[in-house]
């Protein structure tokens, strides 16, 4: 094995809002995996994480509940980790970022990079409460779509037609803190100078550090232009102050992975373990952060510069996902598809989900879908019928028969040889996580270990006196292959590994792949996984539907979008110039920058057309590809921020999570007209 590494792990912070739900566990399972893998393999391996505690949200939140911010944060932080427990997520440390490690932190990389003169002041434009006396954050404001007129739209973009705008731009706006008309007003913000970075930032991005898809897609802010970082936020305000500037405090994006060092040094503090080893900035260690897609840009922009002007070291890598969606479309609450974690383990064991992340990660930022027929049948066949079976069918005669204890001959040495020179290529693929590879190869052995019991069948050979021992080598080496498969899974199923190593009086460490038990007493085998009920499933998704009122936004009468099925009537004449037509979704894929949009490519049959369509809160794109729709193919062409539409596909529903776009029946073919 090659030199023991050192090695910082950090997942992105839950923030204090709000709870656990299986979207934030797709990311701390990804995380737990490979610090596990990292530490079954002799490494040094650190693992931190906390509640991001600050900002508006939160504050406002505490207000509502009656108390102090800091009680909020405690309550929600303590509820946070005790799912992660129960998740088997095991960090080292679990802290929160309104700490005074966290606090001292931010006060100096702000000092650091004042001194070096890299922040800047000038006085801004926006929107105030005069009724609660605060500026108010883009999603804080609401008010009439300036692009389509609909009514009671986010104050940065619009669920209806797509666009997206600046909060001043917003007509008719409200406060949703107070119902209060907002008013424009200066005020004196900090800012940080982040095209100084552009070249190290330039660098770092294609040094191997991220995906190179990710690196790429970075590549369209330098195309822009990098902007000035805005970094602080007026009272009232949760987080803490910047030093010298009363009323101004941290925005809370600087604070929270600030807080991945703040967490750190929590816990060197009680155990003794010096914090600039992996912090400073010729650091020999590793260090590595596993975060969501939709948070590339500041982890890999903002972050890295502000690191680099503080003269501390950047990541040795960010580790890039996609989102969960729940049967091919985006979590909803109606649906009962937006499941919290812990009404998740109210139903069913966690390592299933542990396993069936684990089988469909990938080094990539594609989606993964969490399909409950999919999840049931692959733990009830990888797990109960593969892997836990194998033990099952050769423990009893073992026990039974010979005394409790493995034989002291290896049946076929040249099977055992393949499973542990299995060894490197599935380490390979946990160390670069791509984990749905390792699950692939370690399942292909486990088909073989089943296929070597079936052709020995030991339930017959039982039965004859002649082949005793044939049968106690036979079993023994079916339960090494099981010892050999548990030893790999263990950073994706802990719990079953332990069974495993009390069944077995055993120890599992990566070194223990080379090793063969002869000889050896075991115990008598206990049942170590039961199958999925999909009864269990139906009763998790019943638990975690909420009862929604469904409402359409309201359209403003002069809007072109206004419609009255009964006195807003149309002519004949008019609707026959609607050329609607069958198209095929060649592509889709998110639009940066924009929380409703996809990007469609259609195929008319022989002509291709773009259209961005605000079905993003429903759908995720690799789950829209070959799907065929309606589309308004003649609508007029409309140039957006983000490129430009040519028409538009048809949807129905409320909205939101609960939007369907309209499908043809089978045998459609793209171009057809529709009548």
């Amino acid at each position: 094995m090659s030199e023991k590494r050192r090695i910082l792990v950090t997942s992105a912070l839950p923030y204090a809002n709000g709870s656990i739900h299986l979207g934030h566990l797709l990311e701390h399972i990804q995380t737990d995996i490979w610090t596990r893998f990292q530490r079954l393999r002799g490494n040094e391996c650190y693992s931190v994480c906390a509640d991001d505690a600050h900002g508006t949200p939160v504050m406002l939140k505490a207000q509502e509940l009656g108390i102090t911010p800091e009680e909020m944060v405690a309550r929600t932080r303590a509820e946070h980790h005790q799912d992660l427990i129960d998740f088997h997520v095991d960090y080292d440390n679990y802290y929160v970022t309104h700490s005074p490690e966290n606090k001292a932190f931010c006060e100096e990389i702000y000092s650091r990079l004042d001194n070096a003169g890299y922040i800047s002041k000038r006085v801004i434009n926006q929107l105030f409460d005069p009724e609660k006396e605060m500026f108010l954050p883009d999603r804080f404001v609401k008010g009439t779509c300036p692009s389509c007129g609909a009514e009671d739209q986010n104050g940065d973009s619009c669920d209806v037609c797509g666009a997206t705008y600046s909060p001043t731009e917003v007509k008719n706006p409200r406060s949703v803190v107070s119902g209060a008309t907002p008013v424009l007003r200066e005020s004196e913000h900090f800012f940080f100078d982040l095209p100084k970075f552009e070249d190290m930032l330039k660098t770092w991005i294609r040094s191997g550090a991220l995906q190179e898809e990710m690196a790429n897609k970075l590549q369209e802010w330098f195309t822009e232009g990098l902007q000035q970082w805005d970094i602080s936020r007026d009272a009232p305000y949760f987080g803490f102050e910047i030093p010298g500037a009363p009323n101004k405090f941290f925005y809370v994006w600087v604070d929270a992975p600030v807080g991945y060092m703040a967490s750190f040094k929590n816990f060197c503090d009680q155990n003794s373990l010096e914090f600039d080893d992996f912090w400073k900035a010729d650091s020999t260690a590793e260090l590595y952060h596993f975060i969501g897609k939709d948070i590339t840009y500041f982890h890999c922009l903002f972050w890295p510069a502000m690191l680099e002007g503080a003269g501390y070291r950047k990541p040795t890598g960010v580790n890039i996902h996609g989102f969960v969606t729940v049967n091919g479309a985006k979590m909803s609450k109606s649906r009962g598809t937006f499941i919290k974690g812990r009404t998740y383990l109210d139903h069913l064991n966690p390592e299933y989900l542990r396993y069936y992340f684990a089988s469909k990660l990938s080094d990539g930022v594609t989606d993964i879908d969490l399909n409950f027929t999919d999840f049931a049948q692959k733990v009830n066949s990888d797990l109960v019928g593969k892997v836990v079976n194998i033990a099952s069918r050769c423990a009893s005669f073992i026990t039974k028969r010979f005394d409790g204890k493995l034989s002291d001959n290896v049946i076929e040495p040249e099977l055992i040889a393949e499973f542990q020179n299995a060894a490197d290529g599935i380490a390979e693929q946990f160390e670069k996580r791509r984990y749905h590879q390792a699950i692939r190869e370690i399942m292909a052995l486990a088909d073989k270990a089943n296929q070597f019991i079936d052709n020995n069948a030991p339930w017959v050979t039982i039965k004859d006196e002649s082949k005793q021992q044939f049968t106690h080598d036979v079993c023994s080496l079916g339960i090494n292959m099981f010892r050999l498969l548990t030893i790999y899974l263990k950073p994706v199923l802990p719990i079953l590994a332990e069974k495993a190593e009390s069944f077995l009086n055993d120890e599992f460490n990566w070194a223990s792949l080379q090793t063969v038990l002869t000889g050896h007493a075991i115990n008598k085998f206990k049942p170590m996984m039961q199958r999925v009920d999909m009864e269990k499933i139906d009763a998790m998704i019943d638990d975690s539907k909420e009862s929604l009122a469904p409402q359409q936004p309201a359209i403003a009468p002069d809007s072109p979008l206004a419609q009255d099925p009964i006195s807003d009537t149309i002519s004949f004449e008019d609707f026959a110039k609607i050329d609607l037509r069958i198209a095929r979704i060649a592509n889709a894929e998110h639009v940066e920058k924009a929380d409703k949009l996809l990007r469609l490519e259609l195929d008319l049959g022989g002509e291709t057309k773009q259209v961005f369509a605000g079905i993003k809160s429903a759908y995720a794109p690799e789950a829209l590809i070959g799907k065929h729709t309606v589309m308004v193919a003649n609508l007029a062409p409309r140039k957006m921020r983000f490129g430009l539409s040519e028409g538009m596909v048809l949807a129905a529903g409320p909205g939101g999570d609960d939007l369907y776009i309209l499908e043809p029946h089978e045998g459609a073919k793209p171009g057809m007209r529709v009548k």
